[in-house]
């Protein structure tokens, strides 16, 4: 049902949203067909990727045992859990996407700020994802095919010939996915989030069955003192919160075409606390299975698949672990951007049109020579990552504590001075004095190495002074309503 045609059915006069700023994407959603299992493999295939596997063996090989990594990380995606139900109320109540949620915080115009910080993230990491499940691929095809070696002699632009099949094969076929819309999307988040499950297990199994199925679930290979456990305990539970934020501020985009609140919550909690933290759980078993097989911990399961003497297994487990990174790609590096540069100039760029500028330009921007630059890296991506905290919490506390949940959909398509979301020229000077100090400390914390010991809680520490500094001075402005959020 568009604007008008809800307009018209409420008795309301016609409403003509202003073409600056809608189109059939950016609307709100007229299909509501991601139940609770589609909820539930998108996480699957968030989770189910490489980045988290190490991230889990690598808090093992730092010093933290099986059941120290087991709660820390149930307490973080706990956490995570509720804050994605809190952004995904707004959408799905609403039915709009993440630029347009902004809009009510930010102004019908200030809302491109956080739309084009958290795309311009999502982009560089799509292109730096994508090279790495090419890196995962390469390992284990020179392990099954040892003559491919003549391929990487040779480079161009930083890459050699190996790393170009690989990286444009597998963009190419996030490019055929993506370009079929969020259906399409739905459908290979329900194929890919379980794929790598089967491999993880059979994993398991065999790295345990060569450890003979015994592992200690106490010890760690670099044990240190129970002070250092308990601050990478806490540590532990900042980065994951940190890593999780950008999907945090965007999940809107998902459970707007969720037929009820009732099943975000259902397919976040099986995807979150109970899924993610067993898969984590598996992670950090298989890296304590290595350690006892083969006498070091390997924190990368590229490279323990390549020790496994069957050329098949080995191209199984590379297309298993090709198809999870593609699967966490699509969900947390493309669906944001598309619609965040739709955004922009709606009259001109749909959501299919805006992932296509994203995954052109990560390319463009050769991901591996990103990644191959600390400075790019831990400065630049680094540093707008901590900007989304504060993102996150002025949407937060404008939305419960402020306005209390109560929106004017329509509203949030008109660019008339006097709109509610109009505020200042289109943009809301409010929200912007809070998020830029909070954003600079952020930043600070994140980057700056003389506070190394709170850097993995910069991403709370923005979101709690990104709330607390829009907050004070709207504590008058609350709207006057007792409808229940």
């Amino acid at each position: 049902m568009s604007l008008a045609d809800r307009a018209e059915a409420t008795g309301a006069p016609a409403f003509v949203p202003d073409p600056r700023l809608v189109n059939e994407d950016l609307a709100p959603a007229e299909q509501w067909n991601w139940k609770v299992f589609d909820l539930f493999a998108m996480w699957m295939s968030d989770v189910h990727n490489l980045g988290n596997y190490t991230f889990a063996a690598g808090l093992l090989v730092l010093g933290m045992n099986v059941w120290q990594v087991f709660t820390a990380l149930l307490a973080g995606f706990v956490l995570i859990y509720i804050g994605m139900n809190r952004m995904g109320k707004i959408g799905q109540r609403h039915g709009v996407p993440f630029p347009v949620v902004s809009r009510i915080s930010f102004g019908v115009w200030g809302a491109n700020i956080p739309a084009l910080i958290r795309a311009v993230i999502a982009i560089m990491w799509y292109g730096i994802q994508t090279y790495l499940a090419s890196v995962a691929v390469n390992v284990m095809l020179l392990a099954a095919w040892p003559g491919l070696a003549s391929l990487t002699h040779h480079s161009f632009l930083g890459l050699d010939a190996l790393g170009w099949i690989s990286f444009v094969s597998l963009w190419l076929l996030q490019w055929v996915i993506i370009s079929q819309g969020m259906e399409a999307v739905r459908k290979f988040q329900d194929f890919c989030g379980p794929v790598i499950w089967l491999v993880m297990i059979a994993l398991a199994v065999w790295v345990l069955a060569k450890a003979h199925w015994s592992i200690s679930l106490t010890s760690t290979p670099h044990p240190v003192s129970t002070g250092e456990q308990w601050r990478q305990w806490f540590g532990a539970i900042g980065l994951i919160l940190a890593t999780y934020g950008t999907l945090m501020l965007n999940f809107c985009d998902f459970s707007r075409f969720a037929p009820d609140y009732r099943t975000v919550r259902r397919g976040n909690f099986w995807g979150l606390p109970i899924n993610s933290t067993a898969f984590v759980v598996v992670s950090v078993i298989v890296t304590a299975g290595s350690l006892k097989a083969f006498g070091q911990a390997i924190t990368d399961p590229a490279e323990l698949v390549a020790k496994v003497d069957n050329t098949w297994v080995l191209v199984i487990a590379a297309l298993a672990f090709a198809v999870a990174t593609m699967g966490v790609n699509i969900v947390a590096n493309f669906v944001s951007p598309a619609y965040d540069l739709a955004n922009v100039w709606p009259q001109k760029i749909t959501f299919k049109v805006g992932g296509m500028i994203s995954t052109v330009a990560a390319l463009v921007v050769t991901p591996w020579n990103l990644f191959s630059n600390p400075t790019v890296v831990n400065y630049f991506l680094g540093g707008l990552g901590a900007f989304l905290g504060p993102l996150f919490g002025v949407i937060m506390v404008d939305y419960y504590w402020v306005k209390r949940g109560k929106v004017d959909v329509d509203a949030l398509f008109d660019a008339r001075p006097g709109s509610p979301y109009h505020y200042r020229k289109g943009v809301n000077p409010r929200a912007l004095w809070a998020f830029l100090p909070a954003a600079a400390v952020a930043a600070v914390l994140a980057l700056v190495k003389s506070f190394n010991d709170v850097a993995p809680y910069s991403w709370f520490i923005g979101t709690a002074l990104g709330a607390a500094l829009y907050a004070l001075p709207a504590r008058r402005e609350r709207t006057a309503t007792t409808e229940e959020v």
